[in-house]
């Protein structure tokens, strides 16, 4: 039980004196001039009488309010902390075992000695990093394109409002301390150009010097001689009307000259949807009709977002606008292109309604009112209600 290690000139005892695989500490008797390893006491005890060459460490409980947390070989147990101050909460009680830990209320950290409320960041700014019960709330700058519009010691810095993907325009733009506002209504429905624009500066049979009446016209407003150039150049004498008026559509805003034929064009595009009114139609009836369209095809995602930002005959009509554009194609011609074969019986007879319409009667004498208008040569207002 005792290993003896002598050494030469001094006598000294090493005396091993251990249980089991606790940790020990070194401890010298001077009664027997023996140096022995004592078992060290577990937590929640403390070392009450060292061992000797007959007995092993003698370990006591910590008494109340105290504690220990690892094996040792002290004399005593750590007292437990104080009470919690203000603004605190005990976290975890006092024990044997583990001291009182004291924690601030939410909302609030411990600042050296006492507990003080979290930083609020202020308008324009949001929180980086949330405060806890030892470090305060960390701020920061909100990017371009995010907003805070409060003092909060919690709230981060939020996206804008992104009116273009809801389908609207914007009323007011959005900065570091305010959301952006969106006007009311879908405009992303609203395509560059209509199918009565289109079939009004697409028909077949122009008047005389027709191009260069609208050239006249539409050269005094925002285009330029070069832009009306590049048209000419680019395009055909039937197809140039319709690229003029849609590159002036696209530049002008509202012009108090052409409120004739605005107010025109909106009885005509009420005539359309009356014309294929509520379809009910599936996102499978919907792709079918995109893929019986000749050429390139509109992509799935364009065509699954206008299903979510149009709603009725409208969805259609974004549809072959968006066919158009991707095609540099004449809609009017392409409607009479479609495989109907693929489309459901109702969406067939309103899509033959619809090309009908726009290449009929009604349409030619709303063609030649317009041209009217446009010239100035009009005398007596036609009701074009009658005319539909």
């Amino acid at each position: 039980m005792y290993k003896l290690i002598s050494c030469t000139l001094l006598v000294v005892f090493h005396v091993s004196i251990t249980f089991g695989n606790s940790p020990t500490y070194t401890h010298y008797d001077p009664h027997t001039l023996l140096e022995l390893q004592c078992d060290q006491c577990p937590p929640g005890t403390f070392v009450r009488q060292d061992c000797t060459t007959e007995k092993t460490t003698e370990c006591a409980p910590c008494p109340f309010n105290y504690f220990s947390e690892e094996w040792s070989s002290h004399k005593d147990c750590q007292y437990c902390s104080a009470v919690c101050k203000e603004l605190q909460f005990v976290k975890q009680e006092c024990s044997s075992t583990t001291s009182r830990i004291c924690e601030c209320m939410d909302g609030f950290f411990l600042d050296i000695e006492f507990c003080s409320p979290h930083k609020e960041c202020q308008p324009g700014y949001g929180v980086l990093q949330q405060g806890t019960p030892d470090s305060d709330t960390i701020c920061g700058e909100c990017p371009k394109g995010m907003f805070s519009n409060l003092t909060s010691s919690t709230a981060s810095c939020q996206k804008q409002t992104n009116c273009k993907m809801l389908g609207r325009k914007v009323l007011y733009k959005g900065s570091s301390t305010r959301d952006a506002v969106c006007k009311e209504g879908s405009t992303l429905c609203e395509i560059d150009v209509t199918l009565c624009e289109e079939a009004l500066f697409r028909f077949p049979a122009p008047p005389e010097n027709w191009i260069m009446t609208l050239i006249e016209r539409f050269s005094s407003t925002s285009l330029t001689f070069k832009q009306i150039n590049k048209i000419q150049e680019t395009y055909n004498a039937e197809e140039q009307p319709f690229y003029l008026f849609k590159l002036y559509k696209s530049q002008s805003k509202a012009d108090d000259s052409f409120t004739p034929l605005i107010k025109d064009l909106k009885v005509c595009e009420r005539r359309v949807f009356n014309l294929l009114g509520p379809l009910n139609l599936t996102s499978k009836n919907i792709m079918a009709l995109m893929q019986s369209l000749p050429r390139k095809h509109v992509k799935p995602e364009d065509i699954e977002k206008t299903l979510k930002t149009c709603e009725g005959p409208k969805q259609l009509i974004k549809l072959l606008s968006l066919w158009r554009n991707k095609n540099k194609g004449n809609t009017l011609e392409v409607l009479k292109q479609l495989k109907m074969g693929q489309l459901t019986k109702v969406l067939r007879k309103r899509m033959k309604k619809l090309g009908e319409f726009l290449t009929g009667d009604a349409m030619y004498s709303l063609y030649q009112k317009i041209i009217l208008e446009i010239n100035g040569n009009q005398t007596q207002p036609v009701k074009l209600e009658t005319l539909l």
